[in-house]
C-alpha cells in the first residue's frame, strides 16, 4: 500500500473512536495531499500542499509571518514532541538537507528582503545573516524544532508571493525555490498527518471552517 492510501485507510480507521472534527480536519489535508501527488505541474502542486498543511493547521493571520504566529509554533513543538521516529528529523537532515541549505542561504524567500524592497531600505541584510546562521547551526545541531519553523517560514514566503501574484505561472526565476520546497513539503505533510493520526486523542485546536448543517 502506498503512502497516500495508507494515510486514507488511517483516517477511516480512527473515524470511529476520534473527534468527528479532527477525523474532518485530516480527512481534507489528506484530500488535498493527493491533489498535490497527482498534479502535473510544480506550482500547482505546490499550492495543493499548502492547502493541505493549513488544513493541518489553522493559519491566524494571513497578514504576519508565519513564525511570527503563536499557534503556529506551539504546533510544530507538538508534532517535533510526538515524532517519536524522528521522522522529521530524517527528512531534513538526510533526505533533503540540500534543498534545506539552497532555502537557508536564499533571500529571495525571506520576508525582510521583500518589506526592504517597499521601503528603500537594507536593513534586511543583518536580520538574514542572523536567521541563516541560527538555521545554520538548528541542522548541525539536530535541532528540529528550530530548523522546522525556519524552513516553512521561508517557504511561506514563497506561497504568499505565488498566491497574491507575485510570480509567474511556470516562471523560470523561482522554479528552483518551487522545485525544493514542493520536494520538502511532500516528505513533512505525510509526517506531520501521521502523527496527528496516532495521536488522535490530543487537543489539535478548533477547525476554522467546520462542517455546518445547512441553514434554513
Amino acid at each position: 500500500m502506498d503512502k497516500l492510501s495508507q494515510l486514507k485507510q488511517q483516517v477511516l480507521d480512527i473515524s470511529d473512536q476520534a473527534d468527528q472534527n479532527h477525523t474532518i480536519r485530516l480527512h481534507r489535508a489528506v484530500s488535498w495531499y493527493k491533489a498535490a501527488v497527482n498534479a502535473e505541474v510544480d506550482d500547482i502542486g505546490f499550492i495543493n500542499l499548502w492547502i493541505s498543511f493549513h488544513a493541518c493547521h489553522f493559519v491566524d493571520d494571513e497578514n504576519i509571518g508565519l513564525s511570527d504566529q503563536s499557534s503556529f509554533r506551539e504546533y510544530i513543538e507538538k508534532v517535533v514532541e510526538f515524532d517519536h521516529k524522528g521522522d522529521l528529523y530524517r527528512c531534513l537532515w538526510q533526505r533533503y538537507s540540500g534543498p534545506v541549505k539552497a532555502l537557508i542561504k536564499n533571500p529571495y524567500v525571506f520576508s525582510p528582503f521583500w518589506q526592504s524592497q517597499r521601503t528603500g531600505s537594507n536593513d534586511w541584510q543583518k536580520s538574514f545573516e542572523i536567521s541563516s546562521v541560527a538555521a545554520l547551526n538548528a541542522l548541525s545541531r539536530g535541532n528540529v524544532k528550530d530548523l522546522l519553523i525556519i524552513v516553512l517560514d521561508r517557504l511561506y514566503v514563497l506561497k504568499q508571493q505565488v498566491l497574491q501574484g507575485g510570480a509567474t505561472y511556470l516562471s523560470k526565476v523561482n522554479r528552483d525555490q518551487i522545485q525544493d520546497g514542493s520536494k520538502i513539503l511532500l516528505e513533512l505533510i505525510p509526517i506531520f498527518i501521521e502523527i496527528m493520526l496516532v495521536n488522535y486523542n490530543d487537543d489539535w485546536g478548533d477547525l476554522a471552517y467546520p462542517v455546518i448543517n445547512k441553514v434554513e
